[in-house]
């Protein structure tokens, strides 16, 4: 008698490991950096899983896709790592790649805890199947912009590219600081150099910079025009979408990368599971470990436990987002339907906004808890 195949994500007795997707950037255009501390995070807490007799004593297995912050690559991968029978998707730092990966997931009825990504819609309509554990970017640029208003600066001028992720975020400064007396002064980086960026601040008289723009550059290159510039020496460069914390702005900038704010999804204090693992992630990849590396250690967490209570059928991983109780390195993750948001929401992980010390560039400041 011939037995028909089960269906990918089906559950399995024969001791083979359970198998999650992984969507990381890690070649260029995409920030590779970012991508590098994902992956160390994802991989460092599948070794945790995997020492404490995996699930139900099946090995947890990554199955990792570079995306290079393409989206249409990433939704080739989607397909792949679906068609390979994955029981879910995880990962992924930028937010474009992360919603055209979401929603490709949502069309195969694929589970997807998106790791990094913050745009607010993610997907176009509700859905069951995606969860986030970064916060929406509304919910974090507005603390950005709280804490500009608090440091004096009413007059703000944005360095954007080009994008999706880009525009909403300078929708959502302008939004929340007009209200509030604050003026946002749009510079496309399209039509402008380093340079010409420099004589736009003085003629809009703006006391903020904020770099909504890729890195390496042209943000590397309008931080060294800005600070080379004797006219601009009071203002401060801001960069909410977390530049500067990456190993390679301070080798990029030296001195010239600190003292520009961004926003750090980190408590003030890590409890004894987040100390633990931010010493194994620092040994891991020989440098400070950024937030994205303990959102990917979050991640794999949340998805082991799942997997342990829910076992590997993907409807019933994706059942049970709401009912995901679990304790991460930076707090107790839940989610839940979020107004504005169109997937189930860690609402919220922890957010501060911190700097480079300039005494000591190597060293963060928190200098506004949200």
């Amino acid at each position: 008698m011939n037995t028909p195949p089960s269906p990918p994500g089906a559950e399995r007795t024969d001791g083979s490991s359970v198998q999650i997707g992984a969507l990381v950037p890690l070649t260029r255009p995409g920030w590779v950096d970012a991508g590098r501390h994902l992956l160390a995070g994802l991989e460092l807490a599948v070794r945790d899983v995997n020492d404490a007799g995996g699930i139900a004593g099946r090995p947890l297995e990554l199955v990792v896709r570079d995306t290079a912050a393409d989206p249409q690559r990433a939704a080739a991968a989607v397909d792949e790592l679906a068609r390979l029978g994955v029981a879910a998707v995880a990962g992924e730092y930028h937010s474009v790649v992360a919603r055209t990966a979401a929603a490709r997931a949502d069309a195969l009825g694929l589970p997807f805890l998106c790791s990094s990504a913050v745009l607010d819609e993610l997907t176009e309509q509700p859905t069951r199947w995606v969860a986030r554990l970064a916060p929406a970017q509304s919910h974090g640029w507005q603390i950005y912009a709280d804490f500009l208003l608090g440091a004096g600066h009413s007059r703000i001028a944005v360095a954007a590219d080009s994008s999706v992720y880009w525009a909403s975020g300078t929708r959502i400064l302008r939004d929340h600081l007009a209200p509030r007396g604050g003026t946002v002064i749009e510079l496309d980086m399209r039509a402008l150099t380093p340079a010409a960026v420099c004589d736009e601040l003085v003629g809009n008289r703006a006391t903020a910079l904020l770099l909504l723009v890729g890195h390496p550059e042209p943000a590397v290159s309008i931080v060294t025009s800005v600070r080379r510039d004797r006219r601009l020496a009071e203002i401060t460069i801001g960069a909410p979408a977390g530049q500067p914390e990456s190993a390679e702005w301070a080798r990029s900038l030296g001195d010239d990368g600190a003292a520009i704010p961004f926003l750090r999804y980190l408590p003030e204090r890590l409890g004894p599971l987040g100390a633990r693992v931010e010493t194994a992630l620092r040994e891991r990849l020989a440098e400070e470990p950024s937030f994205v590396a303990f959102e990917g250690y979050d991640t794999i967490t949340v998805l082991a436990d799942v997997l342990r209570s829910h076992g590997v059928d993907r409807a019933r991983i994706a059942e049970s987002w709401p009912h995901v109780a679990v304790e991460g390195t930076r707090g107790r993750i839940r989610f839940s339907r979020t107004p504005g948001i169109s997937v189930w929401q860690w609402a919220w992980p922890p957010i501060h906004v911190a700097d480079r010390d300039p005494a000591q560039p190597d060293r963060f400041r928190i200098l506004h808890a949200g």
